[in-house]
């Protein structure tokens, strides 16, 4: 026995000296880094910003390190510290998603809308598949009272996580802006019926079935259940005070039929409003957010790996989009699914589709012929990327789609291409599609192998019903990145809906060569052979393949049911 622990405690004592020797010889740029890193995690920002910022000092082109710097400076209060790393992350890589939804939570805590709606409408465009991004932007538009898009953010989170009280509840406050109280007293008890004491929602139903519904009793009840919640929230008196005033008094003396306490409209950023009931004023709560009762630590990603690489040289970690990929090769970068919906701010936005799938299906009934395509305006050219582009022909003699194989333009100013981009993102938020389509056209004139600028313009002229557009920028777009999984599945959606079918199978088949294991890309594929190509077979091989990957899909049981009636 003594033996054994004298050879355990040697090879131990060696594997401990070989960790050391190995520390002590890496790199003093990676060296500090994950150092930094450490002291991030352990809590200790102000030591761990020292060690970031040596990390940056020597490795001073690596975009990781100054994200981990400004998420340092962030969480230790040094807002302009922070903003100033994360903007000098982004412009070492400006795909560096993590960088863009650390600095967009920033601006909504600084209450700088504008900026954060900005942001996040980027995250959510590379990373439609994650309900935070969607979560924050829904935030961000509510705030600045643009409900109509805060709601649709909302259910795009909650449609990639049906379970968060976070979103449900974001949803009811945006239907409280838009004067409908009664789905929003549906959203909020969702929410509860997810949490039981999830704050916010609980104490924001209260207040509506009082305000707004007139349901004294049970409103009653949420406001009791508000206060039996340990521990109790900064408002608790007030809450308190205001159920004491609605408790009819003992007595034979009936409780006043009419409503004394006043009705309030409740916004999110609004004052507390107050009404005067027996000599006493009261407080009336008014709807919170999710960060309205107790705010929790930022949400701050960090990186878009568990374990990032410690490098010294500039090692972009995410795919260039000044970079044209070949067709036979997949970076796992941007190539996550996107979440479809008819959303402004989101990929595309055909009504029918949503999370990258239709959320109807009916195999058994033939989709009605789209409309025709529509003009978004006088005088409106086709992308100026190239010096004369050639005319669109609508379609081949052979009733196909005839494709314009542009040419990849050249990379120019990215800088005002960027700025002419985020115009076109604010001016499509607030549904002005033609001053949108317009900023998206000038940013591809500014640099011609900006990818952002033609799928953003793809996605704007699809909106706008402007097809024969569309149907160039996606071309484009793909001319820049081919192995680009939303650029082709978008271009199939707009071919679809401009009534070629044909092409727009092929070019979803196109995208199962690359990706066999996107379901949305089968779901429309075998759409498109059960609807209107009347290709049995491969339907029925598509429709098994989206029950394979995604068995849980809203559409499974109608699938089976038209797998059933249509045996092979």
């Amino acid at each position: 026995m003594r033996v054994t622990k004298k050879r355990v405690e040697g090879g131990l004592g060696f594997i401990l000296a070989m960790a050391i020797l190995l520390t002590a010889c890496s790199p003093p740029g990676p060296q500090a880094l994950l150092k930094g890193r450490k002291l991030l995690d352990a809590g200790n920002y102000v030591a761990a910003a020292q060690q970031l910022k040596t990390a940056t000092s020597l490795m001073p082109t690596n975009a990781s390190a100054w994200n981990y710097l400004g998420l340092a400076y962030h969480r230790a209060g040094q807002g302009s510290n922070a903003a100033a790393a994360y903007a000098h992350a982004l412009k070492l890589n400006h795909e560096l998603l993590e960088a863009r939804f650390n600095l967009g939570c920033l601006w909504l805590e600084q209450d700088k809308l504008d900026a954060a709606k900005s942001e996040f409408t980027a995250y959510t465009l590379r990373r439609g598949n994650v309900p935070d991004g969607w979560l924050k932007l829904g935030l961000a538009q509510l705030r600045a009272t643009n409900s109509t898009a805060a709601e649709k953010s909302f259910r795009e989170a909650i449609g990639l996580n049906a379970k968060s009280p976070e979103a449900l509840n974001g949803l009811g406050l945006a239907q409280m802006q838009r004067g409908r109280p009664a789905e929003a007293a549906q959203s909020f008890g969702a929410a509860l019926q997810q949490q039981p004491d999830y704050r916010p929602a609980l104490l924001n139903l209260a207040t509506v079935l009082q305000q707004d519904l007139n349901n004294r009793p049970e409103a009653l009840r949420r406001f009791r259940e508000y206060l039996g919640l340990q521990p109790r929230a900064a408002d608790w008196d007030a809450v308190n005070a205001l159920v004491q005033s609605l408790t009819p008094a003992p007595g034979p003396q009936p409780y006043p039929a009419t409503n004394t306490i006043a009705r309030v409209i409740a916004v999110t950023n609004g004052t507390k409003p107050t009404t005067a009931l027996a000599s006493r004023t009261v407080t009336l709560p008014k709807l919170v957010t999710n960060q309205s009762i107790a705010k929790p630590a930022v949400t701050l990603v960090v990186t878009s790996s568990p374990s990032p690489v410690l490098v010294e040289a500039v090692k972009v970690t995410s795919e260039s989009v000044t970079k044209p990929v070949a067709n036979n090769s997949r970076t796992n970068a941007g190539l996550v699914p996107v979440a479809v919906s008819n959303s402004p701010v989101t990929v595309l936005a055909p009504k029918a589709e949503r999370r990258g799938i239709f959320s109807r299906l009916n195999p058994f009934k033939q989709e009605a012929k789209p409309a025709a395509a529509e003009s978004v305006g006088p005088g409106l050219d086709p992308i100026a990327a190239s010096p004369a582009p050639a005319p669109i022909t609508p379609a081949a003699a052979d009733g196909r789609y005839a494709y314009q194989s542009p040419v990849v333009p050249e990379a120019r100013d990215r800088l005002s291409a960027e700025r002419a981009l985020i115009a076109g993102q604010q001016a499509q938020n607030i549904g002005r599609l033609s001053e949108a389509i317009q900023a998206y056209r000038r940013a591809g004139q500014l640099d011609g192998s900006y990818f952002e600028a033609y799928y953003r313009l793809g996605l704007a002229a699809f909106e706008a019903r402007s097809f024969r557009l569309a149907l160039l920028a996606w071309e484009t777009a793909l001319a820049l990145r081919p192995d680009s999984a939303d650029a082709r599945y978008n271009f199939a959606l707009t071919l679809k809906a401009s009534n070629y079918p044909k092409d727009a199978a092929d070019e979803l088949e196109k995208l199962l060569v690359l990706h066999p294991d996107e379901a949305r890309g089968h779901l429309t594929l075998g759409n498109l052979y059960a609807e209107q190509l009347r290709d049995i077979p491969r339907a029925r091989r598509h429709y098994g393949r989206v029950l394979q990957l995604d068995p849980r899909n809203p559409q499974a049981q109608a699938i089976r049911y038209w797998l059933v009636a249509n045996p092979g």
